[in-house]
């Protein structure tokens, strides 16, 4: 587990821009399974997550079209909440970082670590954009 002060300005990344973050196992059921589209983002300390994964997660949503609710759970400091988002995630194995959109509690779109590391923000982002256009 990580010390929350070392978090505390990775989790404001997504949270200043309307990210709710997620600690229990019941509030991602409960953000799943909402109506409509949600985007959740696994976030991680290790560099790609800063680089490219927070940075473009952030960029997507200047988009006409975005998910209905933004959420995200920490890889390494909220266990029981990372483990039930990769439930919702299989058959894709876990990573950190990645990315998932659900429509009306269903997976729709994945971004897994391979999909992030090395690759731009803006790259990610336009990735997620597409997925927007799709289903949201």
């Amino acid at each position: 587990m990580y010390p929350a002060d070392l978090v505390k300005p990775m989790r404001e990344e997504l949270s200043v821009v309307g990210f709710k973050e997620l600690h229990t196992s019941t509030e991602v059921d409960q953000a799943i399974k909402q109506k409509g589209t949600t985007l959740v983002v696994v976030n991680s300390v290790c560099g790609c997550a800063a680089a490219n994964a927070r940075p473009g997660a952030r960029m997507s949503l200047d988009n006409e079209k975005t998910p209905d609710h933004l959420v995200t759970v920490f890889a390494g400091v909220d266990k029981d909440a990372t483990d039930t988002a990769r439930n919702h995630m299989v058959p894709f194995p876990p990573s950190s970082p990645s990315m998932a959109l659900f429509k009306d509690g269903e997976l729709v779109h994945m971004l897994e670590r391979h999909h992030i590391e090395g690759r731009p923000a803006d790259m990610i982002a336009q990735n997620l954009k597409q997925a927007y256009e799709q289903y949201c």
